[in-house]
């Protein structure tokens, strides 16, 4: 074989494992097990950074999060305050819908979020509508969460606009005082 068709066979190789995305069933057999309607039940805290398509942190942030289920659905009152003074508040509903998986909804969520659950972790799938000077942008959001103890979730967010990244979310996710289970 060539130089050129050595280059050509590896770049084939990570476009190929790169179509391999992590699945959420990967973490089926992970503890402590993450069960929707107990973890986010009650008061939580999160504490994060936004960082921009470089990685750069942009902003951070604080959440206070009121969580709560109902005749099967969840709420989830996010009340946020990033460190350029910005104050945002999303409020999540949550149904089932079939054995580990959720929708759910938002006012700034296009359309219906996928969300399933497996072992630890809990993944969403979901479009977010940003403003953005006299109009708006929807970015794809693929957010990723674990459960690292009984108190504790880790949550990444990857965004991207047509398949471009754009940025992505770190945070944690701190129940402030235990709850049913």
């Amino acid at each position: 074989m060539n130089s050129q068709t050595v280059s050509c066979f590896y770049l084939l190789l990570i476009l190929l494992g790169g179509c391999s995305g992590v699945s959420v069933q990967d973490y089926a057999g992970n503890e402590p097990r993450l069960v929707m309607e107990e973890f986010f039940s009650g008061p939580l805290a999160a504490h994060g950074v936004v960082k921009d398509w470089r990685g750069r942190v942009i902003r951070t942030f604080n959440a206070a999060i009121d969580a709560s289920w109902q005749n099967g659905t969840g709420t989830l009152e996010e009340d946020f305050v990033f460190s350029d003074g910005e104050r945002q508040r999303r409020v999540w509903t949550l149904r089932p819908d079939g054995h580990n998986h959720y929708l759910g909804s938002a006012g700034d969520v296009v359309e219906e979020a996928a969300i399933e659950v497996a072992g630890n972790s809990v993944f969403l799938d979901y479009r977010l509508r940003i403003p953005r000077g006299d109009s708006s942008l929807d970015l794809h959001i693929d957010d990723r969460m674990y459960l690292v103890s009984p108190q504790v979730i880790i949550n990444e967010s990857s965004m991207s606009w047509f398949g471009l990244p754009v940025g992505s979310i770190q945070l944690v996710i701190r129940r402030e005082k235990a709850g049913p289970g």
